[in-house]
C-alpha cells in the first residue's frame, strides 16, 4: 500500500501532526511494507489561491502549473489518501480547500462536459478523513456537523471525483483533556487503514467512543 497522509496546519509541534504520525505509525505497524508520504502543506508553502490560471485549467484551456502537477503526481503514486486537519470556523482550513480546489481540477479528479455528462476519474483512490474540533460531540450533534462533513466532503468532493471515502471521523474535545484518547485512536486507524478491513464491532465501539476525545489546535 501506498499512502499520501496530507496535513494542513501550520505548527508542526500541533497535535493534529501528532495525530498524523500516529496514524503513520499505525499503518506501518499494521502492514510493515507499506509507503507512507508525508504532504505537509503549510510548511512546503503550498499557495491556495485559486486564479485565474487555475480557472483556465478548469476549463481546458491550459495546463495546471507545476505547483498542482507535484501534487497530482504524488496522489497518482498512492492508492490511498489521507487527510488529517483541524477544524476552523466549522470547516476544513483554508489552506486545504485551496489545495482541493487547484489540484482536484476538471481533466484530472473529473471531466466534466457542458453538455452534461461527468465522467469521475478516481475511482481507485480509498479516502480517510480526520477532522480534529475544540467543541464537544453534543455542540457538534446539536448543529448536524456530522451530517454536514459527510455532505460536503464524502459526497460532495471525493465522490463527485469518484473516490470513496472509507473512514471519515471526527475527533472532538480537543480542547480539554481529550488527546491521549486521540493519539491512541489515531494508531488505532492507522491499523484499520493499513488493512483496508471494516472494523469489528468492538473497534467500532472504542472509535465512536474515543472520537470524543481529541486533539488539540494548538
Amino acid at each position: 500500500m501506498h499512502v499520501l497522509i496530507v496535513i494542513a496546519h501550520p505548527e508542526s509541534q500541533s497535535l493534529t501532526h501528532s495525530i498524523a504520525a500516529r496514524v503513520a505509525k499505525g499503518i506501518v505497524l499494521g502492514d510493515s511494507a507499506s509507503v507512507v508520504e508525508v504532504a505537509n502543506l503549510a510548511q512546503e508553502a503550498f499557495n491556495p489561491c485559486f486564479t485565474e490560471a487555475d480557472l483556465q485549467v478548469h476549463r481546458h484551456k491550459a495546463s495546471p502549473p507545476l505547483d498542482v502537477q507535484r501534487e497530482q503526481a504524488r496522489i497518482e503514486r498512492a492508492d490511498t489518501l489521507i487527510l488529517v486537519y483541524p477544524i476552523y470556523w466549522w470547516s476544513m482550513p483554508a489552506l486545504l480547500k485551496g489545495w482541493i480546489d487547484r489540484v482536484f481540477s476538471n481533466g484530472w479528479a473529473f471531466d466534466f462536459d457542458p453538455e452534461g455528462s461527468l465522467t469521475k476519474k478516481l475511482g481507485k483512490l480509498s479516502v480517510h478523513l480526520i477532522g480534529i474540533g475544540g467543541a464537544d460531540p453534543l455542540t457538534y450533534e446539536r448543529h448536524g456537523y456530522g451530517t454536514a462533513m459527510k455532505t460536503q466532503m464524502d459526497q460532495g468532493i471525493f465522490g463527485y471525483c469518484g473516490a470513496e471515502v472509507h473512514i471519515s471521523k471526527l475527533l472532538l474535545n480537543s480542547e480539554n483533556s481529550g488527546a491521549v484518547h486521540a493519539l491512541e485512536m489515531a494508531e488505532q486507524l492507522g491499523r484499520i487503514i493499513s488493512s483496508e478491513a471494516s472494523p469489528s464491532t468492538a473497534d467500532t465501539e472504542s472509535l465512536n467512543y474515543r472520537e470524543h476525545a481529541g486533539p488539540n489546535l494548538k
